[in-house]
């Protein structure tokens, strides 16, 4: 994805900036004013105060040049260089350090006010790819019980056994729902969507409603009789059978698929055989 269209990367990225900024002004306090009005262009702009420990000096000049090195990126993106005679475009972050050097190529107040207009020109950004982002989808936005298993190995990357563990958690819980200990997953689903009316110890997950009078409830019935089968041949045998490592893309469409699933399943109704008086 192009940066300049990712608003979390350009929130991140103005962070970074106001952060260097910030260390700048911070360190700043240290030093006075110096050849702004003597030897301008000669002379370092600004020089330590008097009483300013070499130590303390030190210290927030690394804060600045850490804040600089994270920030790198704004200039180019935002195209704010600072056009300095003789020397072309500067870019003002980079260049930070020379407010505090002989024959600087820029002052304080250059520094400054770049970073003003990068923020500016960043929150420009942020709105209109904000407005223009398409929508995105995430592991941790899952189904909390799909995610929930599949997490810890998520995030060690390891996708393939993350998409199994899953699966095995969604048929715990059909297990549970259903009472069904005795038939193996397959089988488990196909029956638990049986269009057959519930029997003794047997009995079956149906969509809310009447499928009599409202055909979205009729379509609901039928499509999880084969799509559940489905997610359970086509997603979770071959991730528990397979040695192969998954592509996190491949492996986020099936968590996605069997998020679906879980969804549906927690909305459906048991439906017991009716006891005998």
């Amino acid at each position: 994805m192009d940066a300049s269209r990712n608003p979390d990367y350009l929130r991140a990225l103005a962070e970074a900036v106001q952060a260097f900024r910030d260390a700048l002004e911070d360190l700043l306090k240290l030093y006075v004013p110096f050849g702004v009005h003597v030897a301008r262009g000669i002379a370092p702009p600004v020089v330590p105060r008097d009483g300013a420990g070499d130590e303390e000096l030190a210290k927030r000049r690394s804060r600045v040049a850490r804040a600089a090195g994270r920030a790198t990126e704004a200039v180019g993106l935002t195209n704010t260089y600072i056009m300095v005679s003789g020397a072309g475009p500067i870019d003002p972050i980079a260049a930070w350090s020379t407010i505090t050097e002989p024959k600087p190529l820029l002052e304080p107040d250059n520094v400054l006010s770049a970073c003003d207009s990068i923020l500016g020109r960043l929150d420009t950004k942020i709105r209109r790819a904000e407005a223009e982002a398409p929508p995105t989808i995430g592991a941790a936005s899952m189904h909390p019980l799909v995610w929930g298993a599949a997490r810890p190995l998520w995030v060690d990357r390891h996708f393939r056994q993350a998409i199994s563990a899953a699966a095995e958690t969604l048929i715990a819980q059909m297990k549970a729902r259903t009472g069904r200990y005795d038939l193996a997953e397959t089988a488990l689903w196909q029956q638990a969507f049986s269009d057959k009316a519930p029997e003794a110890g047997k009995p079956r997950l149906r969509w809310p409603g009447d499928p009599m009078a409202k055909q979205d409830v009729k379509n609901m019935n039928d499509g999880l009789r084969f799509f559940a089968p489905g997610v359970q041949m086509l997603i979770r045998n071959p991730a528990t059978h397979s040695i192969n490592e998954m592509p996190e893309q491949e492996a986020l469409e099936r968590l996605a698929v069997m998020s679906l699933l879980a969804r549906w399943v927690e909305q459906c109704q048991v439906e017991e055989a009716p006891t005998s008086p």
